[in-house]
């Protein structure tokens, strides 16, 4: 995002559409920024992310369901799709690894085949 740069230029008294124009952006997004630089779902998104990263750092071994409640408990709403993805953005994830066994319970190896 450029805007912080037209901010600095501007300080130092190069006017706003002079920078605006050089660096070929409109000046009315640019005003709207200056109102508002960081959006409200950027604030919302960093108070749900601290929210799950407290809940995680009391109880590291639970996974985003759990986190998810915990933020949920200290004021915090969101989905559970969204606390997982929020988690993944993260890198939140529990201590405590689950194994999967795939397969059908074959071991790997050679296979025998009868052939006459």
């Amino acid at each position: 995002m450029m805007y912080p740069l037209v901010r600095e230029l501007a300080e130092t008294g190069v006017p706003v559409s002079v920078s605006c124009r050089v660096l070929k952006l409109a000046r009315q997004p640019y005003y709207l920024w200056l109102r508002s630089p960081v959006a409200d779902a950027e604030m919302v998104r960093a108070r749900r992310i601290d929210a799950l990263v407290d809940a995680h750092r009391e109880d590291p071994e639970f996974e985003y369901r759990f986190l998810h409640h915990q933020a949920r408990r200290a004021g915090v709403r969101m989905s559970r799709r969204t606390a997982w993805a929020l988690c993944h953005a993260a890198g939140i994830s529990s201590e405590v690894q689950r194994l999967r066994r795939r397969g059908k319970g074959r071991r790997p190896g050679r296979r025998f085949s009868m052939t006459s």
